[in-house]
């Protein structure tokens, strides 16, 4: 089963490092990362998937909690969350069809094109997962280039799921 974990950590130099190397050092694999400032100064928020059963996650969780910098752990997956990913696609195009299919295809997908060249056109997506195979997986015939996505974020849409 896979895990949502939202951490709450301390803006200081070296923390992901030291929260990835937990995960290393125990031997669970994480599936997706993402990290970014919050909404409080000085405090990150990061967004952790791992695959495990509960076990797996109490471990997790009780490592963490172990560590200076981290404020709070939260397993939010049994919550109603909602979940993002970025990706931007590289896609060769070697024709004017061939770049009017994909183009459709974008908008279909609710995504934007972000550049274009003379043989490639550049797209950017957010969505769930489902969504960004979705689309990676229509592009595929048409010559991916190159892929860049971000971790997985999410965020309960309770009210209250961190603290303040």
């Amino acid at each position: 089963m896979k895990h949502t974990i939202a951490i709450l950590v301390e803006d200081q130099p070296g923390v992901m490092v030291r929260v990835a190397s937990l995960f290393t050092r125990r031997g669970f694999n994480i599936e997706s990362i993402a990290v970014g400032h919050s909404e409080k100064p000085g405090i990150s928020r990061m967004t952790i998937i791992v695959s495990g059963d509960e076990k797996v996650l109490e471990q997790v969780s009780k490592q963490l909690n172990k560590l200076i910098d981290v404020i709070q752990v939260r397993d939010i997956s049994p919550q109603n969350i909602i979940e993002r990913e970025l990706v931007l696609v590289k896609v060769h195009t070697d024709s004017l069809p061939i770049r009017a299919e994909i183009i459709q295809l974008v908008e279909i997908f609710k995504a934007k094109v972000v550049y274009v060249d003379r043989d490639t056109l550049t797209i950017e997506m957010s969505g769930g997962e489902e969504k960004v195979k979705g689309l990676l997986e229509l592009l595929k015939p048409f010559g991916i280039i190159e892929i860049v996505r971000t971790g997985r974020i999410a965020i309960a849409r309770a009210k209250n799921n961190l603290p303040n």
